[in-house]
């Protein structure tokens, strides 16, 4: 089956968490047999913003990591899709990009006219199934733009959590709406034996905008000092005031300046993991208020990589998991500290958490699982 896929980016992970469930779906829907083509815009801020940084060494280790992955990178004018002002090679042509296509996806971090346009290009072409991904809190924090996409002419929507697809349905604002979690690409996240200890935490997450800077000193930051763990963070978007807090410590504790440093390619985190005891999982505001239910990717791949894992609180309505089996839960900031004191003087109990974290992830949350969710969608707006 051809499948065509317009995402922000699968090149960049740069404060771009969508890109590790592309990946992995894109590698799946590949090892499979199945002719798969991911269409991503040149100006994307998440490639712009890593280039900025990082220069194309990034680029480089990604397609060394991913040789069997691709994109196409475009520029689209709103008029037709051909711009006459940019190289050939970087016009989007969607009678070009959608022939012989059975299966488009296009994910909602995508410009509204374009959204638009690959609709009206499906109303004229009925012979390939059209579907919205939807994996952020924008239905939520943002429902002005969310209501701006047109998507009349779309077959339905993969929403990341059934409270997202409630919002679509009582909105009306699709014809069909499935639950489409995220999940760990095992290829990638896996446990790493015998690598030698560098720490007692890690944290890979970014800092973000305000959604959760209260949440962070008080689950992350403020327990790690007090305690006086060895600890590494990884992410972007750190405010100065954040990193000022990491390097300051707390005075007459015996704790080393948290160490950060700066961004990690996603698909080297399970070696980061590797090296550390335990890592903390702190949701964005708008999943544990507003939309519940949604742990987004980071507790999959944690899971994954056999690492034992503390989340600050956060309602499992949908039951992924087996909180306090699969995973510790931290009520406050007390709570995480006597979690993290319990995991550094009981290693039984971290292995534990391993285990049956690895059980349940591998038993149901892989890349594997959601590619066979979707080819049965598929299968099921290709019946008559």
């Amino acid at each position: 089956m051809r499948i065509v896929m317009f995402y922000h980016t699968l090149v960049s992970d740069w404060n771009h968490g969508n890109a590790h469930f592309l990946r992995g779906v894109a590698t799946e829907l590949i090892s499979r047999g199945h002719d798969v083509t991911v269409y991503e815009p040149v100006e994307s801020w998440s490639y712009r913003n890593l280039v900025q940084e990082h220069g194309q060494k990034p680029i480089r280790k990604f397609h060394a990591a991913y040789p069997q992955l691709q994109s196409v990178r475009y520029e689209f004018n709103p008029g037709d899709g051909r711009p006459s002002d940019t190289p050939l090679l970087n016009r989007l042509d969607l009678d070009v990009a959608l022939d012989r296509a059975e299966l488009v996806i296009v994910h909602e971090w995508n410009d509204h006219q374009l959204v638009r346009a690959i609709g009206e290009h499906r109303k004229r072409h009925s012979g390939y199934r059209l579907l919205f991904h939807d994996t952020h809190h924008r239905m939520v924090t943002e429902p002005a733009s969310m209501a701006a996409y047109d998507l009349s002419n779309y077959d339905g929507v993969l929403a990341y959590g059934n409270v997202l697809k409630e919002l679509y349905q009582s909105r009306q604002m699709a014809r069909r709406v499935w639950t489409w979690h995220e999940a760990a690409d095992i290829r990638i996240f896996h446990p790493l034996d015998d690598r030698p200890r560098e720490g007692d935490l890690v944290w890979i997450g970014n800092w973000g905008d305000d959604e959760r800077n209260a949440e962070l000193m008080e689950f992350l930051v403020r327990p790690i000092q007090e305690l006086g763990l060895k600890a590494r963070l990884y992410g972007v978007r750190y405010p100065e005031h954040a990193r000022q807090a990491l390097a300051s410590g707390t005075p007459g504790a015996t704790a080393e300046a948290v160490q950060y440093s700066g961004w990690l390619p996603n698909f080297e985190a399970p070696e980061v993991f590797s090296r550390f005891a335990m890592t903390v999982h702190v949701p964005r505001r708008p999943y544990v208020k507003a939309l519940p239910g949604i742990p987004t990717i980071r507790v999959f791949e944690a899971l994954a990589s056999g690492i034992p894992l503390i989340c600050s609180p956060w309602n499992d309505v949908e039951k992924l998991f087996r909180p306090g089996t699969d995973f510790l839960v931290a009520r406050d900031g007390a709570e995480m500290k006597q979690q993290m004191s319990a995991l550094m003087s009981d290693p039984e109990l971290g292995r534990s958490l391993v285990q049956h974290g690895l059980q349940t992830l591998r038993s149901r949350h892989t890349c594997a699982h959601r590619v066979d969710e979707l080819l049965q969608i598929h299968r099921e707006l290709s019946q008559p």
